[in-house]
């Protein structure tokens, strides 16, 4: 599936903590078991009974495995669940020799939790016996590389982030069809023009708040704050200092703008942008009706309208426009973008790791690689693929998020980021509600961190 982190792995109240163990348990009972010829293999499966992408890619290298390797069966234990509860089974499962897969996708922004707690193995000595690994791009690497030093999972593609917009909309609003916004205030300025003009649409989505997850701190927050500055520090995260870094006035920017937002009505009305499926309403129903103005989104979104997702929408190539996320004020770069991805991982108390990791090489041929890339709307990270002009040809849209790695950012991704996000998240809804002000909404976060990063926070 593509790169949609839509919530962070939270405390969860006991009696739902004990379903989820017990689903978790019930999805792989046998685990790994000691069977040396039979491989588990544990992945996410999308709650969207119509989207199947994952599941047919697998089913294919799976019948392509078996093939290659005769005797060797491989069974796929999909876990069908929002992206919070998946987190939480698969941590459950990870615990025991009995429960753990032999092969687990993990999301890139959660995976050091895993390794922090033992649950996974580290790959170098298989990694460096393969020589595929020289493909793959250095910050795809580094994205499922641990405080360590050590590489824990196999990253399957990444993702970028933009503007989508909707050409009819603006043709409405007198707005150009190959719009560029400069600066944050040229973005809100468009959303006010179709607000004025073409009053029956929503202007722009900017995920918030934590029912959206991920998603509003990585599509919406992380979008803005990584655009403040200079672009040469992490604004979340002190590397030379391993310390997490307060709210400063670049944070309280960022609120602002979501702040602008909702208190206008540029975006969608509260009670739908607080709506756990808002990433569901807005690539099934606002965007393709023709109902939203600009999205800040994901490279992905193609996925859901492809023939057999569903919610078809063949047209969306003619209907939409893309445009890069500017700085705050057009400083260099000039463009932001997130990254992040899914990695697939060796559990530590997998019986059959070696079993795993060809499964892995079979998943990460250039052919196989490619194939998922595309069907997926993902991002190659390898160069072999990148490069290649079937890929580059293969959906429009993939040259423009492509692109956009030059200038990506990604997420400091260390145990305690989780926590970090949701507090982002609830400084996120604090504005977005009115509930709080700006300054008000910083300083709770300020608080937050300090639980979260155990006091190792800079003070701005």
């Amino acid at each position: 599936m593509p790169v949609r982190p839509t919530a962070v792995r939270t405390a969860l109240p006991a009696l739902l903590a004990a379903v989820l163990t017990a689903t978790a348990l019930t999805a792989c009972s046998s685990g790994s078991g000691s069977d040396p010829d039979t491989l588990k293999v544990s992945f996410k499966q999308s709650t969207d009974n119509s989207i199947k992408v994952m599941d047919e890619f697998l089913a294919g290298i799976k019948k392509q495995f078996e093939k290659e390797n005769p005797g060797k069966k491989v069974e796929l234990v999909p876990i069908k669940a929002p992206d919070s509860e998946y987190y939480t089974k698969v941590q459950q499962m990870l615990r025991s020799p009995k429960t753990a897969p032999d092969l687990v996708y993990e999301d890139t922004f959660l995976i050091n939790s895993d390794i922090t707690s033992g649950y996974l193995k580290p790959l170098d000595a298989y990694l460096a016996k393969w020589p595929d690994w020289s493909q793959f791009i250095d910050t795809a690497k580094t994205a499922a590389k641990a405080e360590d030093g050590k590489t824990y999972g196999v990253p399957d593609g990444t993702d970028t982030r933009g503007l989508w917009f909707d050409k009819g909309i603006f043709a409405k609003a007198g707005l150009s069809a190959d719009w560029q916004p400069k600066t944050w205030d040229e973005v809100l300025d468009a959303a006010r023009t179709i607000k004025k003009k073409v009053p029956d649409v929503t202007p722009l989505n900017v995920y918030t708040g934590k029912p959206a997850g991920e998603a509003a701190t990585m599509q919406g927050f992380e979008m803005l704050l990584y655009g403040t500055g200079d672009g040469t520090a992490d604004p979340l995260y002190d590397t030379a200092t391993k310390k997490w870094v307060a709210g400063g006035q670049g944070f309280k920017d960022a609120l602002s703008f979501v702040e602008t937002v909702y208190k206008e009505k540029l975006g969608p009305d509260v009670e739908t942008a607080l709506d756990p499926n808002i990433q569901t309403i807005i690539r099934g129903d606002l965007l393709p009706k023709g109902k939203l103005g600009i999205d800040l989104d994901g490279s992905w979104l193609p996925q859901d309208w492809l023939e057999g997702s569903g919610h078809e929408w063949p047209e969306w190539s003619q209907k939409l426009g893309l445009a890069y996320m500017p700085t705050q004020h057009g400083q260099d770069p000039g463009k932001v973008s997130m990254s992040g991805g899914w990695t697939w991982a060796i559990p530590s108390k997998a019986a059959n790791p070696d079993l795993a990791f060809d499964f892995i090489k079979t998943m990460q041929t250039k052919a196989n690689a490619q194939k998922w890339y595309i069907a997926n709307s993902g991002i190659a990270v390898r160069k072999d693929v990148a490069e290649d002009p079937a890929y580059a040809d293969a959906q429009p849209g993939i040259t423009f998020f492509t692109d956009l790695v030059a200038s990506t950012h990604y997420r400091p991704a260390y145990p305690a980021y989780p926590k970090v996000s949701t507090a982002i998240q609830e400084a996120m809804e604090g504005v977005t509600t009115g509930d709080m002000s700006v300054e008000e909404a910083a300083r709770a976060y300020d608080e937050e961190l300090k639980t979260a990063a155990d006091g190792k926070v800079i003070e701005k």
